[in-house]
C-alpha cells in the first residue's frame, strides 16, 4: 500500500487557501439562497454537504462546490408555485440523474465544447462575477469604495513580496479587524441575513412522492442535473488550464450527484462546482483535497460556532476579493487571439460571452456547441472531384472530401456532367468517405442518372458496407476488389 506523501508546506497552503475560499463563499451562497426564496442557512448547508462530498470523492482536487446562482435561478419558479419540499425532491432526482450520467461515462462529452466557447464562458462568467458585486454598493458611501480599493491593492502587491499567506486572507482578516475597532459605518456580512444555525439533519421532504409529484419535478430535475454538470465540468476544464493533474469528469458527475441527492435529504438546495471560489482556492495555493475540505468544514463551523465573528467581516473586503477573482478569471489573451481567429470561432467566443452575461451559462455553452457543430458541418460539406480521361476515353471522377448529409446535395447536382460524359464513367472513392445514409442515397441517385442516360458507371474503392446499402448495387454497378473496410453510419 502506497503511503500518501505529506508536505507541511503544502498542507499549510491548502488550509489557508480553504479559509480564503470559505470567507468569500459565505455571502455568495447566502445571496443565492435568497434568490431561490430559501432561508440563508439552506445555502450554507449546501456549501457544507456538497462541498464536503465533492472534496472527498470529486474529480478535481481543489475544486470548490456549493449553492450556485445558475441552480438557484432554475428552481425559483418551482419554489414559488409548489414550495420548498418539491424543490428538495427535484434536487434528489437531479442528483440521481447526475450519478447515472457519471456511471455511463457521459461526462467525457464535455470535450465537445470547443475552445472558443470555453473562452467565451470564462470571459462572460468573469463579467458576471464583477457585475454581481455591484449590488453591495447600494446605499454605501466612500468607506465601501476605500475598503474595496485597499483589498485589491493588498491582493495585487502582497504576492510580489511573499506567498506564504494568501493575500486575500490577509485583506479579509486585516480589514475585518480595522472595521471592528474603528467602528466603520459600512455593510457587513451579517447585513445580508442571519447566518446562525445548527448542523443539518436528515429528513424526508414533506411533499408526497407520487406520479403527480414526479410529473411536476421531473423537468426541473433534468435541467438542474444538466446545468449543474455543465458548470461543474467547465470549472474542471478551467482549473485544468491553471495546472495540476487533469480532472476526471465522470468521477465529478458521480460526486455531484451523490452530493445533490444528499442535500435534498438534509433540507438543502442543489448546487454545483463554483468557478469563482475554485479559482480563489487555486490562486491562493490550494491544490489538494485538503483545501476544498477545509472550505466546507469551515462553512459549517461558521454557522454553528462563530456566526457573530464572520458576520462582522466588511463586505468591502469580500467584494474586493471577488473583483480580483473576476480580473484573474477573464481570459485576457483571448482579446488578442480574436484578431487571428477565423470568423466562426470569433463569433462563437463573442456570442457565448454575451449569452453568459445576459441569459444563462448553460444556454450559452449549448448554443456555442450547436454553432460550432453547424460551422464544422458547413466547412466539411465541401466535396470536389478531380477529373481524368483514360486512353480508351473513360472518364474518372477522383472524389475528395466526406460524403454525408451536408455535402450530398452538392454531390448530386454539381459534381457530375451526366449529359456530356462519355459512355464509360468511373467514380473513385479512394480519397473520400461515405459517412451516413444521406451519402448512400446520394450515390444511389447519381447511379440512376447515369443509368437513365444509358451510360456505364463503375464505382471504384467503394466499401463493402456501402455496396450492401445501395439498393441497385447488384443490378447496375460493378466494383473493384481493393475496397476500403470502413463502416457507414446509417439507419437501416
Amino acid at each position: 500500500m502506497k503511503i500518501p506523501y505529506f508536505s507541511f508546506v503544502q498542507s499549510k497552503n491548502d488550509i489557508l487557501a480553504g479559509m480564503v475560499a470559505s470567507f468569500v463563499m459565505v455571502p455568495e451562497v447566502v445571496g443565492f439562497a435568497l434568490v431561490a426564496g430559501f432561508n440563508p442557512i439552506m445555502g450554507l448547508w449546501t456549501a457544507f454537504i456538497l462541498g464536503l462530498i465533492t472534496a472527498l470523492i470529486g474529480g478535481k482536487p481543489g475544486a470548490v462546490s456549493g449553492a450556485a446562482g445558475s441552480m438557484a435561478v432554475v428552481i425559483v419558479g418551482l419554489a414559488i408555485s409548489h414550495g420548498t419540499a418539491y424543490v428538495l425532491w427535484a434536487g434528489v432526482f437531479a442528483g440521481i440523474f447526475q450519478i447515472l450520467i457519471g456511471i455511463f461515462k457521459l461526462g467525457k462529452f464535455i470535450r465537445f465544447v470547443p475552445q472558443p466557447a470555453i473562452f467565451g464562458f470564462v470571459n462572460g462568467l468573469a463579467i458576471v462575477i464583477a457585475m454581481s458585486q455591484l449590488q453591495f454598493f447600494k446605499g454605501e458611501g466612500a468607506i465601501m469604495y476605500i475598503l474595496v480599493g485597499i483589498t485589491m491593492l493588498i491582493m495585487f502587491i502582497l504576492p510580489k513580496f511573499t506567498k506564504a499567506i494568501p493575500a486575500g486572507l490577509v485583506a479579509i482578516i486585516g480589514l475585518g479587524i480595522m472595521a471592528h475597532y474603528l467602528e466603520l459605518n459600512t455593510k457587513l456580512v451579517t447585513d445580508l441575513g442571519n447566518i446562525s444555525g445548527t448542523f443539518p439533519h436528515f429528513s424526508i421532504p414533506h411533499a408526497p412522492l407520487n406520479w403527480e409529484t414526479l410529473k411536476i419535478i421531473f423537468p426541473y430535475s433534468v435541467i438542474l442535473a444538466l446545468v449543474g454538470l455543465i458548470e461543474s465540468l467547465l470549472t474542471l476544464s478551467v482549473l485544468d488550464e491553471l495546472g495540476g493533474k487533469r480532472g476526471n469528469g465522470n468521477k465529478e458527475c458521480i460526486a455531484q450527484g451523490i452530493g445533490n441527492t444528499t442535500c435534498g435529504f438534509f433540507g438543502s438546495m442543489s448546487g454545483c462546482a463554483m468557478i469563482g471560489q475554485s479559482i480563489i482556492n487555486t490562486a491562493s495555493g490550494g491544490s489538494t483535497r485538503l483545501s476544498s475540505l477545509t472550505t466546507s468544514v469551515l462553512i459549517i463551523l461558521f454557522v454553528v460556532s462563530i456566526p457573530h465573528v464572520i458576520g462582522k467581516i466588511p463586505m468591502g473586503a469580500l467584494v474586493g476579493v471577488m473583483f480580483m477573482v473576476s480580473i484573474k478569471t477573464f481570459e485576457w489573451a483571448s482579446l488578442s487571439r480574436i484578431k487571428s481567429m477565423n470568423k466562426p470561432d470569433a463569433f462563437i467566443l463573442i456570442s457565448v460571452t454575451l449569452i453568459t452575461i445576459f441569459a444563462d451559462l448553460a444556454i450559452a455553452v449549448i448554443i456555442g456547441v450547436i454553432i460550432s457543430a453547424l460551422v464544422f458541418a458547413y466547412e466539411q460539406a465541401k466535396i470536389k472531384a478531380n477529373v481524368e480521361i483514360e486512353k480508351d476515353g473513360t472518364k474518372i471522377y477522383q472524389l475528395e472530401g466526406p460524403l454525408f448529409f451536408g455535402s450530398s446535395s452538392d454531390f448530386i447536382n454539381n459534381i457530375f456532367s451526366v449529359d456530356t460524359d462519355p459512355k464509360n464513367v468511373i467514380i473513385d472513392f479512394s480519397k473520400t468517405r461515405v459517412m451516413d445514409s444521406s451519402g448512400i442515397e446520394a450515390i444511389d441517385k447519381v447511379t440512376k442518372k447515369y443509368l437513365q442516360a444509358q451510360k456505364s458507371l463503375k464505382l471504384r474503392h467503394l466499401s463493402d458496407d456501402c455496396k450492401k446499402a445501395l439498393q441497385l448495387s447488384k443490378r447496375f454497378c460493378t466494383y473493384e476488389l481493393d475496397d476500403p473496410s470502413y463502416k457507414v453510419a446509417r439507419d437501416l
